[in-house]
């Protein structure tokens, strides 16, 4: 595993957060989107910096990329007072009218406190907020039922701010992805590499794969035994790497191709080859940082 704390912290991306901190006033609550596979890593400190008290929906996104019950898990973790969360899948779920739903019951105390005033209360403020390749993009599509942010499936694809009005009840406001200036957990660096959140340069390739390898032996050692038909896991992440390429015949002139294996494992790790796996299991730290 690599020494160095992995650092990735582009210009746009400090431009965003002050973009978002000059438009926090501007909102009663934030949705924040996570990755489903990775709850804690893709959560953003900086965020909690900007946000203070206002409420908060988290939305796991991908969940049909994740373990479901890892997921419920998780969902349990994080919801108290000021924070409700949900899981799901932005591709294939009709989820719009549970966002507004969710977003009324988590402001029921400020609605209720607008009627009480004789105030008719006005649609909802909510910033998005959410590191890159989260799907904030579709998701904003999809609550505005037409093309109104750029999506694709790499990091730091939207760039400015832009408000969508949802419906009478709910106005939400796109911000760009962001990221921290540093990674505090190598951990969490590894994770968010290996599943897309940070560009393929930052990394290297064979360290991703020797850290998720290892994990899934350590944890879900069918998900490889099955995947790639191997009869039984090796003593070391990479000689199990190195079974799993002569399985599949990622050879160079009779020998291991290092480059193609540790490439193919990664993709095949991102595009769910290997079945629905969470990368991270709610513990009383994350708990309490992570929510």
């Amino acid at each position: 595993m690599p020494s160095n704390v992995i650092q990735w912290f582009p210009g746009h991306m400090a431009k965003a957060k002050r973009q978002m901190e000059e438009n926090l006033k501007k909102v009663d609550f934030i949705i924040e989107i996570r990755d489903a596979r990775m709850p804690y890593s893709s959560k953003n400190p900086l965020i909690d910096e900007m946000v203070h008290q206002k409420p908060r929906l988290v939305i796991l996104s991908k969940k049909d990329k994740a373990d479901p019950k890892r997921s419920e898990q998780w969902i349990q973790a994080m919801n108290n007072e000021q924070t409700r969360a949900i899981a799901i899948d932005l591709i294939h779920d009709n989820f719009r009218s549970r966002i507004i739903q969710e977003s009324l019951e988590l402001n029921r105390a400020f609605i209720e406190k607008q009627k009480k005033r004789g105030i008719r209360p006005r649609a909802l403020r909510a910033m998005i907020v959410g590191i890159p390749n989260v799907g904030k993009s579709t998701l904003i599509n999809s609550l505005a039922k037409r093309k109104a942010a750029q999506t694709g499936d790499k990091p730091g694809v939207t760039k400015s701010l832009q408000w969508i009005k949802v419906g009478p009840e709910l106005e939400v406001l796109d911000t760009p992805g962001v990221l921290w200036p540093k990674f505090e957990s190598q951990q969490s660096g590894l994770i968010l590499a290996a599943l897309g959140s940070i560009k393929d340069d930052v990394v290297h390739m064979d360290d991703l794969a020797l850290y998720c390898c290892q994990y899934l032996m350590d944890h879900q050692p069918e998900a490889l035994l099955q995947t790639y038909g191997l009869s039984k896991l090796e003593e070391t992440p990479w000689q199990t790497l190195q079974a799993i390429a002569r399985k599949r015949g990622w050879l160079l002139k009779g020998d291991i191709d290092e480059n193609r294996t540790m490439r193919t494992f990664i993709q095949d790790i991102r595009s769910s080859k290997l079945g629905r796996i969470t990368w991270e299991i709610p513990t009383s730290e994350q708990e309490e940082i992570g929510a």
